[in-house]
């Protein structure tokens, strides 16, 4: 049975004009293993992937394995920012739930 990010973490996100940062964050961060399935498999190029449709620039991750968790920074995300897009909701928010939705192999 697939399962999705949603069961190893959770996400928290910021933005900052046109870039959309989104933490990955380990349920048990106490858990190498789940952090290890995270490093694994949510990678810049999935990411990249999953957001194909809306993120325009690079994306970057920085691995933070003290905290159990991954940060992504999607550049070129949100549309020209908050105060240029025509976008309902140009804020990078509703991206690290989307995110979320990530099928994680297992």
């Amino acid at each position: 049975m697939p399962r999705t990010l949603r069961d190893l973490a959770h996400t928290r996100a910021g933005d900052k004009g046109d870039i959309s940062c989104i933490s990955v964050i380990a349920l048990r961060p106490e858990c190498a293993e789940d952090f290890a399935v995270l490093e694994q498999h949510v990678t810049v190029e999935r990411v990249r992937a999953h957001f194909a449709d809306l993120v325009r620039g690079d994306v970057e991750r920085y691995v933070l394995p003290q905290l159990g968790a991954l940060n992504f920074v999607l550049h070129g995300a949100l549309a020209g920012g908050v105060t240029r897009s025509l976008a309902l909701d140009a804020h990078g928010k509703s991206l690290s739930s989307a995110l979320l939705t990530l099928e994680i192999p297992g």
